[in-house]
């Protein structure tokens, strides 16, 4: 079987790069890039050159780049059966996912997919197209393949463990995911610049519809791992708010580069700083399950870097994600036991070597926390390259999404999506 073409469109996220830190078995080494000629492309080719002069894992990617206005025109004419990867400038994604689909192109796609609820008929669509053709609409969803997501998954499926999963209440939820990134950032190894237009929410996506895509996902894929869930009946939008993190122009050019505000962020500038609406919290229930998620942009880490946090209350254990200041920043998972589950528990872990070796627990308190070698931490950069080779399996393997996912897929996108278009209705939040 021939190595799969790989094309890349207009990268306007540094995902697209990261998904080529390594090369891959199946794919080939020489990549088309179509994309309009300017600073994105210019900062996605120069992360690529880097990866291709770096001392250690040497990559030899092989870019044949058509930079034109009419790119996307260009990039239909591609032969069908190639994968072409889209990344960054999200209203218009769904569009150029759909014309890449109708030429016949496997895609692979950056969260998110869609930032406004008027579009998920057309993402129903994209899917419906893919399912038609044969071909695969993967998602680049890294949580998936973080070692302490995946254990919280193991641990919350056993019975004996977890028991059921509460229902909780509006005021008091049963599951409570955080989110918090961070704008200015060093990534591969260097400084991250972000384009001028990442602020602009119209064009990038809300908090909510951006990062928690990645909050509403862990939270379906532990609850329901094998249940197809029906946006239309088992979710409810209880409430959503949203605020800004404010940005002096200090801070714009020195993650930009830019001089001054694009014109496209008048709408958003007070007292000369932008207040930028990348932060919102909403309130849901899936399945009658109460649901809590904050998705969160500081400017910078304090210490550490992106946080993720989360609790899954059930009737035996409640298990918490924690990354806070006690945790020095770094991800830990403990198991907080509401009834006698210790025997339960040193089974769970012994069952668990096979799949994740060396795992072990250790009494703190009232608490058992979860003990991970480093083997099994590599990094969120790491997770790009276990997700892109499942895409490429999958692929050969002429596997397209099942009806399963492609409905979850589409619950993610109505909550996201959902919550943003209330939460711009609710009174202003300070965020607390």
């Amino acid at each position: 079987m021939p190595d799969i073409g790989l094309i890349v469109c207009d990268p306007g996220h540094f995902h697209a790069a990261l998904v080529q830190k390594e090369m891959y078995s199946g794919l080939a080494a020489e990549a088309h890039v179509y994309a309009p000629l300017g600073p994105d492309l210019a900062d996605y080719l120069a992360r690529i050159a880097r990866f291709n002069a770096r001392a250690e894992q040497l990559t030899d990617w092989r870019l044949r780049v058509h930079a034109a206005p009419d790119f996307l025109d260009r990039m239909r004419r591609e032969p069908p059966g190639g994968a072409v990867i889209f990344s960054g400038r999200n209203r218009r994604k769904i569009e150029r996912i759909g014309a890449a689909l109708a030429a016949g192109l496997h895609v692979l796609a950056d969260k998110p997919i869609i930032i406004r609820r008027e579009d998920l008929p057309a993402l129903e669509q994209a899917l419906k197209t893919a399912e038609q053709r044969g071909l695969l609409l993967y998602e680049i969803m890294t949580g998936r393949h973080d070692t302490m997501a995946a254990l919280l998954r193991e641990l919350r499926a056993d019975p004996d463990l977890f028991g059921e999963t509460l229902a909780g209440s509006p005021n008091e939820p049963a599951v409570e995911l955080k989110g918090v990134h961070h704008l200015l950032k060093r990534v591969a190894g260097v400084p991250n610049p972000r384009p001028a237009w990442y602020f602009d929410t119209a064009e990038q996506g809300e908090g909510l519809a951006d990062t928690g895509t990645h909050l509403v996902d862990r939270v379906h894929e532990t609850l329901f791992p094998d249940r197809a869930l029906d946006h239309a009946r088992d979710i409810r939008i209880d409430a959503a708010e949203r605020w800004p993190t404010v940005i002096g122009l200090a801070e714009f050019r020195e993650i930009t580069g830019e001089t001054g505000w694009p014109e496209a962020l008048t709408p958003w500038l007070r007292d000369g700083a932008l207040h930028y609406y990348c932060n919102g919290r909403v309130c849901y229930a899936v399945r009658g399950i109460h649901v809590a998620l904050d998705a969160r942009w500081d400017w910078q880490a304090a210490a550490g870097d992106d946080r993720h946090e989360a609790a899954y209350r059930g009737s035996r254990a409640r298990l918490e994600l924690r990354q806070g200041a006690p945790e020095g920043y770094r991800q830990q998972l403990y198991i907080v036991p509401m009834a006698d589950i210790e025997t339960a528990l040193h089974r769970r872990i012994a069952a668990l070597q096979e799949s994740y070796p060396g795992v072990a627990i250790e009494r703190q308190d009232r608490a058992w926390r979860v003990v991970v070698p480093e083997e099994l931490r590599p990094g969120h950069e790491a997770h790009f390259a276990a997700l892109t080779r499942r895409f490429l399996e999958r692929i050969a393997q002429q596997r397209p999404l099942s009806r399963r996912e492609e409905a979850n897929m589409l619950a993610k996108y109505y909550v996201c999506t959902e919550a943003v278009a209330l939460s711009r209705t609710a009174p202003p939040s300070d965020g607390g």
